[in-house]
């Protein structure tokens, strides 16, 4: 079980469906975005996944349209209770007391091993060549990596 810190807020009472949301670039997508998102997922909560609309450049190698096909395809090939959606780059995430909701901050756990999984490595990794990217990401996401780089 990863680390929580709260920074405040509580869950609304609302009966109805509710999701955790994730806002990142996923550049790419890998077992340590996987382990986070699965931390609300376990415990039944829906998950809303914000990837960022971003300019592709050397630190990110794949269009926002690009990231979000692959988190869809792996969440829809395990049958998870996710969304997916693009949204404009953010500059800063802000929230007001009360809100109605939790702000919560996860830290993977010393043995783990997600804590070791980079993206920069990941991105390193495929610019020099070398196959090490594949045991950090889904195997059912390498064929996509590859061909959106190539």
């Amino acid at each position: 079980m990863w680390n929580k810190k709260n920074y405040g807020g509580e869950p609304t009472k609302n009966k109805d469906k509710k999701y955790a949301i994730f806002v990142g670039r996923y550049q790419p997508y890998h077992y340590g975005h996987i382990e986070l998102i699965k931390q609300k997922l376990d415990i039944g909560i829906p998950a809303l996944i914000m990837v960022r609309d971003i300019e592709p450049d050397e630190r990110n190698p794949f269009t926002a349209e690009e990231t979000a096909s692959m988190i869809r395809k792996y969440h829809e090939s395990k049958g998870d209770d996710v969304k997916v959606i693009i949204i404009p780059d953010i500059e800063s995430v802000n929230y007001g007391r009360g809100v109605g909701y939790e702000i919560n901050e996860y830290e993977p756990p010393n043995n783990s091993g997600v804590m070791f999984i980079s993206a920069s490595k990941i991105r390193d990794s495929i610019k020099n060549g070398d196959f090490s990217w594949k045991k950090m990401v889904d195997e059912s996401l390498h064929s996509d990596i590859e061909n959106y780089l190539s």
